[in-house]
């Protein structure tokens, strides 16, 4: 269908239909993987924890029952989980009490009856609030080993759904919006001369003057390296100066976290719905939960709700019980309200996920405006959760960089991947700004990116341009491994792949399946760290540790980057270097950079298959993370069928001269 005679209602009611497919494919995937995936296995992807031990159970500032869990490490273990804020847990004890040996034909698993939600979690402590007369005397005793593991999230799918119905049932100003942004009605805008900004370059400054002028719709484009962030604070700072306050989502936890901690380095009073990601003090200081706590009623308030749970711990009920139990609720709701409306009022910026913004301490709010950062990351559906609460809409992103997370290929194909940041982009080009000058990485580096994603329009900031760590040293090279005898090419068996996966040992030629069909290629990730300590011994190991040349060793498959991780460990010349080198998913390094970028690209085969490596989004995150040299690892004969990595190829070659 033409998009521009595209209905709204006909499209939202797609989208629906597309993120049902999507719920049925993620539940039915979560159940069968809860049916023959192991405890040990779900460990192993960060999906579990096992063993824990209850730490305290207490009340939080928000009046929820809150169990902390701590779970061990040994030296060997991985740290890296998937359990952050808002995510559903479910409790539950294994008869076995050596982990080890576990596995789901052998381990006998008892569930208990509620479902808790993650207050925030660390590398080895997590908070967990639980439902009032959740069974916390079973949990800190009984027999077998007590694990904690990631439920199906039902709340945010339904959230999806209720924010679909509602912007299809609109009328007013998200009606309004709704109509605008399916179809080529032109955004409307004020019109005042440019402003000058002392620290922002042209491109930006023409952002941040479109974001100002815009009535309804703006977007930001900020390819890697460009300042995205910056500009975006500055159009905040910029609003805030005509509005008393904004509301500012982004998709991940993360996300929020990033452009929060930049908001209040730019000295505005944030006011962060949930808990970060980052659990330290400069994060939690501006948490609803934080502040709660720390106002002056506090105190009054907590002894309100102390007596109200001693009096229902009561056995003899009658009138007084009543009258008193009345008296001591609306003296703490009294309370409760000015408090929240004290914090509420004082705050210039409201931050949270897009999820996070149906929460019920927003209810009845309205802002000026609505700022979604990392827009090209959130699902359409995502994005109508908070646009309700909105009079117009500022996206931030790059929808050149990683796409939303879409489990269901038939949803995929029928464009629920296709983000409202997009489709307002090709609907509206007039609404976009991009940046162009990066001031990240080396010129050559920037130059493959900018060809073949950006229409050759990135320019590379001159302080940049030629930035190195060797003299003469090429900024990209591709190391593609020798060929494998045929008997020894192809996938292992999930038995072999087990065993490597475990031990690592004896090397093999060739790519295998990990933990949950990850892939995995161990005589790669032994090549991956001899061409960084060969890069390393170049440099030297005194400049390196004094200059803290920092390294991110990335590869796309998560089986892949446990093998490097303990192979790093495990090899004595990295020990002086571990800090310094950081080891995770193309994922993991959203919005970051290194002075050094080593990839693993995992897939050599005889038919060519490369996987989701043809989402070649992901691999313009991985190359753009590095400042000043990116090394490549990969089969060339499995990838250069494919037209990307051939032309990748090609270009690496041609920076030889």
């Amino acid at each position: 269908m033409d998009q521009e005679t595209l209905s709204p209602i006909l499209e939202l009611q797609r989208q629906r239909a597309l993120l049902q497919m999507e719920y049925e494919e993620e539940r039915a995937a979560y159940q069968q993987m809860a049916e023959a995936v192991g405890v040990e296995r779900r460990v192993g992807r960060g999906d579990a924890w096992l063993p824990v031990s209850v730490t305290r159970t207490y009340y939080n500032s928000l009046n929820q029952l809150c169990v902390e869990i701590v779970r061990q490490l040994g030296p060997d273990d991985d740290a890296d989980h998937n359990f952050e804020f808002g995510r559903p847990v479910q409790f539950f004890r294994s008869e076995k009490s050596n982990t080890s040996h576990l596995s789901p034909l052998t381990s006998h698993l008892k569930y208990f009856s509620f479902t808790g939600t993650v207050s925030f979690a660390e590398a080895e402590r997590m908070v967990v609030a639980v439902p009032d007369g959740a069974p916390l005397v079973d949990l800190q005793s009984g027999e077998g080993q007590l694990g904690v593991m990631l439920s199906f999230d039902e709340t945010s799918f339904r959230l999806m759904f209720e924010a679909l119905e509602r912007t299809m049932r609109a009328k007013g100003r998200l009606g309004y919006l709704r109509d605008l942004f399916y179809t080529r009605q032109r955004a409307e805008t004020f019109t005042f001369p440019d402003m000058g900004f002392q620290y922002l370059n042209a491109t930006q400054e023409r952002a941040v003057n479109e974001v100002l002028r815009a009535k309804d719709v703006a977007i930001v484009h900020g390819p890697p390296g460009t300042g995205k962030t910056t500009t975006l604070v500055e159009a905040i700072y910029e609003t805030l100066r005509r509005e008393p306050q904004v509301l500012v989502c982004a998709q991940s936890n993360m996300a929020v976290d990033w452009i929060s901690e930049k908001l209040v380095d730019r000295g505005l009073n944030v006011l962060r719905i949930g808990n970060p990601v980052r659990v330290d003090d400069k994060m939690l200081a501006f948490t609803y939960e934080r502040r709660f706590e720390a106002h002056p009623d506090y105190p009054q308030l907590w002894a309100l709700r102390k007596a109200i749970r001693e009096l229902r711990a009561a056995k003899k009920r009658g009138e007084q019980w009543h009258q008193r139990m009345d008296r001591l609720k609306d003296r703490a709701t009294e309370l409760e309200i000015r408090i929240r409306a004290e914090l509420f009022g004082e705050a210039r910026v409201i931050a949270s996920t897009l999820v996070g913004s149906a929460n019920r301490l927003l209810d009845g709010m309205r802002f000026g405006t609505l700022f979604i950062d990392e827009a090209a990351q959130a699902m359409e559906a995502a994005c109508w959760i908070p646009i309700r609460r909105a009079q117009r809409v500022i996206l931030a992103g790059d929808h050149c960089q990683l796409p939303p997370t879409v489990k269901c290929y038939e949803a995929l194909k029928g464009g629920l991947g296709r983000t409202l940041m997009e489709r307002i982009a090709m609907l509206k080009p007039e609404v976009v700004t991009l940046l162009r000058m990066q001031y990240r990485m080396h010129e050559d580096i920037m130059r493959f990116s900018s060809d073949w994603f950006y229409h050759n329009q990135m320019v590379a900031a001159p302080e940049v341009r030629h930035r190195s760590i060797l003299d003469l040293d090429l900024p990209m090279t591709w190391i593609s491994p020798p060929p494998a005898p045929p008997q020894r090419r192809g996938e292992q068996s999930q038995q072999a792949a087990k065993k490597a996966s475990e031990v690592y040992s004896p090397p093999s030629l060739g790519e295998g399946q990990g933990v949950g069909l990850s892939h995995f290629n161990d005589f790669e990730a032994r090549l991956t760290l001899l061409a960084l300590q060969a890069y390393f011994e170049l440099i030297g190991k005194e400049r390196i540790l004094q200059e803290r040349i920092d390294v991110g060793v990335i590869s796309p498959y998560r089986a892949q980057v446990q093998l490097l991780r303990q192979l790093l460990k495990r090899t004595e010349f990295f020990k002086p270097f571990r800090r310094l080198i950081t080891v995770n998913t193309v994922d993991g390094f959203q919005g970051q950079e290194r002075d050094v970028i080593v990839i693993s690209l995992v897939r050599s085969n005889d038919e060519g298959q490369i996987g989701f490596l043809r989402d070649l989004r992901r691999m313009n995150v991985a190359i753009t993370r590095a400042r000043m040299k990116v090394i490549i690892l990969g089969d060339r004969r499995t990838l250069c069928r494919h037209p990307f990595y051939r032309k990748l190829w090609q270009y690496v070659e041609s920076l030889r001269g």
